[in-house]
């Protein structure tokens, strides 16, 4: 134990102070301390306090080891730094803080590296048939031969340029009473917090501790799956040391098809007929998205308008979990009038007997002429309509009603 004996071979007290316990204070009366700082300023709790937080974490890994603090009393925090301890250095302040509290301290988050997103490109079929696609994705791995230190054992060193923050924070006076803090990144380190000699770096990865790695993955596409939905790789993303890896996110991007539209479990398509056969019944094949052939059949009489909707079941997008369970093909029908004069005029008396008579009140051939102004009708631009609907007549365009002008003086 440290007694009044030992307080007088203290040669600084910094750590010591910003503990805020005296020189002879016990390993127990370190640790209450220590944990009341930690919780206090841990950045998940204090984001603003990330320098207070590291500067008690290097003060208490110094306190806590009786080497190191036998020489701190002796020599101070510079004999610390010149590798006095035994040690060579500070620590991450982290791993005391995960160390001190068993990983899983009151304030500890678990902290996770960024998830990477990657679109797929899919088809309709892909989605009705479901699929299995390989894709390949570059990641950040940690590096084998360092195991994520950066270079051997023992050459990792605390930045001194900004003590292992990887940040510089300065004040800028923004007027009187007015301060605003600035963080940027560290030069000296990179924002690691930590350097290593160029000699001492690692081989593999030229001290940045991961590599980059190819990844093939499976995506499997279950029938049923939607324009958008997203498929979950768990614990596959980027890895860096001290975090958990995060996830590689698959987004499922769907091209247009050609023919079917998707409308929730419906699929949707038009189908064209000439107007004979929306009179008079037709039979049309439509090729399905599991290559099926789907025979269309309207029977003479049924008479198929323009716009009409039509619906088979069980013929739409199989339903997600439950592929034996299926939406309906919904068929909007067009349908294509004959070009103008396909038929003789006395055909055309012909054939307006076998279709449905006039509605009274409409005009006929003995209606007197002299009551009617006869009009020609003429193909629509739709152009030319909105043109001459937003004309006006300028000042200028008025003819003048005589020879004689008002004059203003």
């Amino acid at each position: 134990l440290y007694g009044k004996i030992q307080t007088t071979m203290v040669k600084e007290t910094g750590f010591y102070d910003m503990l805020g316990v005296k020189p002879n204070a016990t390993p127990d009366e370190l640790k209450k301390a220590y944990r009341k700082l930690a919780l206090k300023y841990h950045p998940d709790k204090n984001p603003t306090e990330g320098e207070k937080f590291k500067q008690i974490s290097q003060a208490y890994e110094v306190l806590s080891d009786s080497q190191k603090r036998g020489v701190y009393d002796r020599g101070g925090e510079k004999a610390i730094k010149e590798g006095g301890g035994g040690g060579g250095g500070f620590g991450s302040p982290m791993d005391i803080f995960d160390m001190f509290f068993g990983g899983g301290g009151r304030m500890h988050r678990e902290r996770r590296g960024k998830n990477v997103v990657h679109q797929l490109l899919v088809s309709l079929e892909d989605l009705y048939n479901g699929a299995t696609r390989k894709l390949a994705v570059q990641k950040n791995v940690i590096c084998d031969r360092c195991e994520g230190r950066g270079g051997r054992k023992g050459a990792v060193e605390m930045c001194i340029s900004c003590r292992g923050t990887g940040m510089h924070v300065r004040l800028h006076q923004l007027g009187p009473g007015m301060v605003q803090q600035v963080s940027t990144v560290c030069g000296g380190c990179q924002g690691q917090g930590q350097r290593i000699s160029h000699k001492d770096r690692c081989k593999a990865c030229g001290g940045r501790k991961i590599t980059r790695q190819k990844k093939i993955l499976e995506v499997h596409i279950d029938k049923g799956m939607k324009d958008g939905q997203k498929l979950v790789f768990h614990g596959e993303g980027d890895q860096e040391p001290g975090l958990e890896p995060g996830d590689i996110i698959i987004v499922l991007d769907q091209r247009v098809h050609p023919v079917f539209t998707r409308q929730g479990e419906n699929l949707t398509m038009t189908i064209e007929l000439q107007l004979v056969e929306a009179l008079c019944g037709f039979q049309k094949p439509v090729q399905t998205l599991d290559n099926r052939c789907l025979l269309i059949t309207s029977p003479p009489g049924d008479l198929i308008k323009p716009g009409d909707k039509k619906y088979i079941m069980n013929e739409g997008m199989p339903m997600h979990r439950r592929p034996f369970e299926k939406g309906h093909l919904i068929i909007l029908f067009s349908v294509v009038f004959p070009e103008a004069n396909f038929l003789p005029k006395h055909k055309l008396k012909e054939l307006a007997h076998y279709l449905p008579p006039k509605k009274e009140g409409e005009q006929s051939e003995s209606m007197d002429d002299d009551l009617y102004i006869y009009v020609d009708l003429e193909d629509c631009d739709p152009a030319t309509v909105r043109q001459s609907h937003y004309h006006y007549m300028e000042e200028d365009d008025y003819p003048s009603p005589g020879g004689v002008q008002c004059q203003t003086s």
